[in-house]
């Protein structure tokens, strides 16, 4: 910091006064115009170049990106396109798959309620034959009870006497309808 004041205050005292010079000719304000001039021609013509080069670079630049900005919105729109195709397949498979649940709900209560009325119907039969044959059973027995009844009774009632007679009953009866 030091060395930059004392060259600050070094150039100060040599150059003490600066002033505007009226002289145009000592203080070639004419050569320099024509230097700015020149150099704004030559440089006109360089930096233009530049300048056109850039600007045709950055109009290129903007072509490409619109470009591909098209065609990023083609693909989407082909891609919305067949996500909707996509959608609606969906919603048909949805669609197809809870009719096909309905119907393999509907065949299995169907097949249920036939099972159902099948073991109803076997059921009954079985009760029907069971009924029956305890009724035979019943029957036998009873029967088999009356002729044991009867049998019993028949021999502790017949007679010789009582044999001897209906013998002789049958006989006639015979006779009468044999007509010898």
């Amino acid at each position: 910091m030091q060395i930059f004041e004392f060259i600050c205050q070094s150039y100060l005292s040599v150059h003490d006064s600066i002033s505007f010079n009226s002289n145009f000719l000592e203080a070639n304000v004419i050569n320099i115009l024509l230097l700015l001039a020149g150099l704004i021609y030559i440089l006109k013509n360089f930096l233009g170049s530049i300048l056109v080069e850039r600007q045709d670079k950055v109009i290129l630049a903007i072509n490409e990106s619109e470009e591909r900005l098209q065609q990023a919105n083609i693909r989407l729109d082909e891609a919305n396109k067949q996500l909707a195709q996509t959608q609606l397949v969906i919603r048909q498979i949805i669609q197809e798959a809870e009719i096909t649940a309905e119907r393999v709900r509907q065949s299995i209560l169907d097949q249920g309620k036939i099972d159902v009325d099948k073991l109803k119907s076997s059921s009954k039969t079985s009760i029907i034959s069971a009924e029956s044959q305890v009724k035979r059973q019943i029957q036998q027995q009873v029967t088999s009870l009356a002729i044991s009844k009867v049998s019993l009774q028949l021999k502790n009632q017949m007679t010789v006497s009582v044999q001897n007679k209906l013998i002789d009953q049958n006989i006639v009866q015979l006779e009468g309808s044999i007509n010898i």
